[in-house]
């Protein structure tokens, strides 16, 4: 993932309505926000939904962006508000089907099948909040601290979640 420098950089390009900018923000970008995405609606196509509005508000709101350093942060308070909206529309989560996280995977080119089909199988043995955590850390590159401002959840308790998640899935291996 490029640097949070480049990131800002096309946001500030997208606030002037540079759609490379944004064409090479959602590429940089899309993975995570979906990955992101699915792990709190458990629906791809809720998922992509909420990836679509979730660049166009990127869009609309770039002028107002200031940056901290972290516009990965400020991508990802977009998808979880985008997220929590449909949520409330839906009123309940439902189960992550298991073409879902075959599909959330297809974005990791560097993958064998083989793979892709083991890490799906660990998925399964996480919870929701744990299998977030997995997500936003392990594919995002996210800080625990920024994942617990994320969620809005201690640091501690998203530390260990983390590693209760990470032993599962050494045991399913």
């Amino acid at each position: 993932m490029q640097n949070a420098k480049q990131l800002d950089q096309w946001i500030a390009e997208i606030a002037r309505g540079k759609t490379e900018a944004l064409a090479s923000l959602y590429q940089e970008t899309s993975a995570s926000v979906y990955a992101y995405a699915l792990s709190v609606l458990k629906n791809s196509h809720d998922a992509e939904d909420v990836l679509h509005d979730c660049y166009l508000n990127i869009w609309n709101a770039a002028a107002s962006y200031r940056t901290s350093g972290k516009p990965m942060a400020w991508i990802l308070t977009i998808a979880k508000n985008l997220c929590l909206k449909q949520l409330r529309l839906r009123s309940r989560t439902e189960e992550l089907p298991e073409e879902a996280w075959k599909d959330s995977l297809a974005f990791s080119e560097e993958m064998t099948a083989d793979d892709k089909l083991v890490l799906q199988q660990c998925m399964e043995e996480l919870s929701d909040t744990e299998r977030q955590i997995l997500v936003l850390h392990a594919i995002s590159g996210f800080k625990h601290r920024e994942i617990a401002a994320c969620l809005e959840i201690p640091l501690p308790t998203v530390l260990s979640k983390y590693h209760r998640a990470i032993k599962k899935m050494k045991a399913k291996l």
